[in-house]
């Protein structure tokens, strides 16, 4: 469990994590080397497994971006979820729980691609039906 100090820390990394050591010290009150230790520990003890780009809305708004629930045959969720992962245009793969085992994210160039691509995924081996909700529009918190 993150300590308050941590928290703060990894609040300041969600913020902006492209911030230097020095402005992380400086926005925390804390030694340059106090935010490294901490950095290192929150990645070994796997808090922070990784630094990511975040992708603007504008840019994304080129694709169609799509959810598409996967129900799979018994004891082949862990082959649909690596065949999956192997499709560039997947960004993500959820486990979920109800009528389906998985939801794949998509982002596709047209929707003649997103239409392939379904059917790419309902014909992997152990997917036994698909449903798909094309995404519309996306508001988000900030």
């Amino acid at each position: 469990m993150a300590t308050e100090s941590e928290k703060r820390l990894i609040s300041v990394l969600q913020e902006d994590v492209r911030a230097t050591i020095s402005d992380i010290a400086r926005k925390l009150n804390v030694s340059r080397a106090t935010v490294q230790a901490r950095i290192s520990k929150l990645e070994k003890e796997g808090v922070i497994i990784g630094y990511t780009l975040q992708l603007g809305k504008d840019y994304l708004n080129q694709f169609v971006s799509a959810h598409v629930a996967i129900a799979a045959e018994r004891r082949s969720s862990a082959i649909v979820s690596s065949g999956l992962m192997k499709i560039e245009q997947v960004s993500a793969v959820h486990a979920i729980s109800g009528e389906y085992d998985m939801i794949a994210i998509i982002h596709a160039k047209n929707t003649e691609q997103l239409s392939q691509l379904i059917d790419y995924i309902g014909n992997l081996e152990g997917v036994m039906r698909t449903n798909t909700s094309v995404i519309l529009e996306t508001k988000e918190k900030r």
